[in-house]
């Protein structure tokens, strides 16, 4: 179980990371239904595909897949079970997180499901959250975020996730809208797309606000971001530009 001493240390991981290669995968998909075995298949396999996070510099467009996670990419490009939903999630405060528990639970449970996939393709503000508090913390996110988030609280897991999962109908369980955190939503399975345009972007935005502490160069510090996501998120090149592969691969389109 993920605690929030858990996910805030993931700061001190993507700086460990910066020492090699690749930074892997952590979570695991406790929380999805134990018939759900294609789904558990591609958390094992991504879990098991590294992510690159030794950047020192990123350009503004990539153009190499080693620039992006493009094997933890094709392994879900590649899902076989239907049905399978892709989201298009531009902002932080709005019920994003909320909407992808809903349909895990009326997938799963309504229509009996287990192996419904749940995509999150992030982007916008909403791609804030796919940062450690390190970065929150060096670069000021929070005036980015808004006044609700002072800190990065959708990656921390709430206390409701020690409650009994086995208990689905538990109004204020893991499975309910208390309980709306992206450590449980990964915990069931839920992938979450990272976008390097949006990471660039902020880059962009943070050396002309002067909030650069170190002055490090535009592709330094696109790095630097990219460096410190969290360690489950899946980097593509741009998620609008991913949407359609998403599509073409049979996921749905909801926003």
């Amino acid at each position: 179980m993920i605690s929030r001493r858990t996910m805030v240390a993931a700061g001190a991981l993507a700086v460990a990371s910066s020492q090699s290669k690749t930074t892997e995968a952590a979570l695991t998909t406790d929380l999805a239904p134990q018939t759900a075995g294609t789904l558990k298949s591609l958390a094992e396999n991504l879990r098991k595909t590294p992510r690159r996070r030794d950047f020192k510099t990123v350009p503004m467009i990539l153009t190499n897949p080693d620039q992006w996670d493009h094997e933890a990419l094709s392994h879900v490009l590649s899902y076989k079970a239907d049905p399978k939903q892709l989201w298009d999630h531009t902002d932080i405060a709005g019920p994003w997180l909320n909407l992808m528990r809903n349909a895990l639970n009326a997938q799963i449970w309504s229509y009996k499901n287990p192996d419904f996939l749940c995509v999150s393709g992030t982007h916008g503000s909403a791609h804030l959250a796919l940062y450690d508090q390190a970065m929150w913390d060096k670069y000021q996110l929070t005036s980015f975020a808004g006044d609700k988030f002072k800190t990065n609280s959708l990656i921390e897991e709430p206390k409701l996730a020690v409650n009994d999962p086995a208990n689905f109908e538990d109004p204020e369980g893991v499975y309910s809208s208390a309980d709306n955190a992206i450590p449980t939503l990964m915990r069931r399975g839920v992938v979450f797309l990272a976008c390097h345009n949006a990471i660039a972007e902020l880059a962009d935005r943070l050396i002309k606000k002067n909030i650069n502490p170190d002055r490090l160069s535009f592709e330094q510090l696109t790095a630097e971001l990219t460096n410190h996501l969290i360690p489950d998120a899946v980097l593509t090149p741009g998620v609008v530009a991913t949407l359609p592969l998403m599509q073409q691969a049979g996921f749905h389109y909801a926003r």
